[in-house]
């Protein structure tokens, strides 16, 4: 043997050592089978996945990082964001109230709303100036569709930019880290597509409520009447003022009865139960009717508690003498704010008379107060014992040689009981507008919520209506000569009429009602 064929031999020798017998005899053969690689080949769906894998996380990543916006909704602050999701719609959440979602839209991308705050000082000038709320809407429209133009671009940026980065870093070959990014804008635009093809704007009649927002249809009614009716509401709150203002011209030149430059005339309300509107809605008549005196038959308050006080603070700027008497809503508390409020505010109690706009008023406090519960409402009885004490207190002014023009009491019950006593009595409490002349010759006039009602608005079938009047006294006998009737619609309504009344006429002398129109 040769040394070449030696060393040929040494290297089969190797060889066999080196492989197993069947890749000896497979390479031996000649077979077609390719050679063998040391390194496995993925399998082309495995990679396609994993594509997808990246591109979905990288998008996701890049969301949460900056795809959110923070913008203006009106008088709110708001933060929108994009979010993956199976089911899609919208969720918004009002910390720490809970939140409510929306079935408008069927994708893999849901849009989260927060509302982060409220902007205090554009919130007080929609209650300090309802007819602002009138083009509220427009501007709350053009807000979200600004918002949500910017959200789409920045979350096409942030999408975009995740899923490639992140393809870069699994991937380390820009190619393919380009691919990622591709992909993400091409599922964000076929999700965008979607949301397009499946939105439903009804959906805003159907939300469903979590939290303590879970409560919300029970205490302002189904979501379907909210939605339907508040443009309705929207519109009276905005109007109301006009509606008063329109009500006086017509009112004004009547040829039955024309009030006197010294007529003096006195706005009587009740029952504005912590209702803000109420200010507004009093200071419209005041400026309309040029009113010498307001006279507050009470339930000003809720509860009477220490934190509502503040609620009295527009009282002194009303632009008229403001006369009160307490009532069964109203604590001893609330009386002493009244009283602090300054020398324009007149607080009435224990028949003690106050002179104001040339007229003298007296009156007595509620003697129950039913937010209370730890005592027992003693009823229609202790209401007479007040209305005696004040009756005979009037009694005493008369026999002194200064009678009383106006008795003030919260409940009729207790006013009726000054028949005889003096010609004008004022009450409220029963949320219902009536005027009757007693026995003995006292006119009794009830009037109705000068709030609407307040939160109670909202409890009954139908809405309380808001209400007041003006009465026209003679300058120098003080005596009533005619008065106006004066009717809002309430929550959810949107009429306003006014009535004209002459002492001794069944009927009004005249009547004039404005409707506003409304959205099916």
């Amino acid at each position: 043997m040769t040394r070449s064929a030696g060393r040929t031999l040494g290297r089969s020798a190797d060889r066999t050592r080196r492989f197993p017998d069947p890749f000896v005899r497979r390479y031996r053969s000649h077979d077609t089978t390719p050679t063998l690689s040391l390194t496995r080949t993925p399998h082309p769906y495995g990679r396609a996945l994993g594509m997808v894998a990246v591109t979905l996380l990288g998008a996701w990543l890049g969301l949460l990082i900056v795809g959110s916006v923070r913008t203006p909704v009106g008088p709110m602050e708001t933060t929108m964001t994009l979010r993956p999701s199976l089911t899609g719609g919208t969720k918004i959440n009002v910390s720490p109230l809970g939140s409510l979602r929306l079935e408008s839209h069927h994708a893999p991308v849901r849009l989260d709303v927060n509302v982060d705050q409220l902007d205090p000082v554009r919130a007080t000038a929609l209650v300090d100036h309802p007819e602002r709320i009138e083009g509220l809407e427009e501007e709350v429209g053009r807000d979200v569709v600004a918002g949500t133009a910017d959200l789409a671009l920045r979350s096409v940026v942030a999408v975009v930019s995740g899923a490639t980065a992140l393809g870069l870093a699994v991937y380390r070959r820009p190619r393919r880290a380009l691919g990622a990014g591709g992909l993400a804008l091409a599922l964000l635009t076929a999700s965008t597509a979607t949301a397009f093809a499946t939105w439903n704007p009804k959906s805003v009649l159907e939300p469903k409520f979590s939290g303590l927002l879970a409560s919300a249809p029970s205490v302002v009614g189904d979501a379907r009447s909210i939605v339907t009716d508040f443009d309705i509401y929207q519109q009276e709150l905005a109007r109301l003022v006009t509606n008063v203002t329109k009500l006086y011209d017509a009112t004004s030149t009547l040829p039955t009865y024309q009030p006197d430059p010294a007529t003096t005339r006195v706005l009587h309300v009740s029952d504005i139960h912590l209702n803000p509107a109420a200010w507004s809605i009093i200071k419209s008549l005041v400026e309309q009717y040029r009113i010498d005196v307001i006279i507050d038959a009470g339930d000003t308050m809720d509860h009477g508690t220490t934190p509502e006080n503040g609620f009295l603070e527009p009282i002194p700027d009303l632009g008229a003498p403001y006369v009160w008497a307490r009532g069964n809503h109203d604590s001893i508390e609330t009386q002493d704010a009244m009283a602090d409020l300054g020398d324009n505010v007149h607080v009435l109690d224990n028949g003690s008379p106050v002179n104001v706009a040339g007229l003298r008023i007296a009156g007595i406090g509620d003697p129950q107060f039913t937010p209370d519960r730890s005592v027992e409402a003693e009823g229609d009885p202790e209401e007479r014992d007040a209305g005696r004490e004040l009756a005979f207190a009037l009694r005493l002014q008369e026999t002194a040689g200064t009678p009383v023009d106006i008795a003030v009491t919260h409940n009729p019950v207790a006013a009726k009981m000054t028949d005889g006593a003096v010609p004008l009595a004022l009450a409220g409490h029963t949320h219902n507008r009536s005027n009757e002349v007693l026995d003995l010759g006292t006119r009794l006039m009830t009037e109705g919520t000068t709030g609407g009602g307040g939160l109670r608005a909202v409890e009954g079938d139908e809405p309380q209506k808001v209400q007041a009047s003006v009465l026209y006294l003679d300058e120098e006998t003080d005596r009533l000569q005619a008065w106006d009737e004066i009717t809002l619609g309430g929550l959810g309504l949107s009429t306003a009429e006014v009535s004209r009344h002459l002492p001794g006429d069944p009927t009004p002398v005249h009547y004039t009602q404005l409707t506003q129109p409304t959205q099916a």
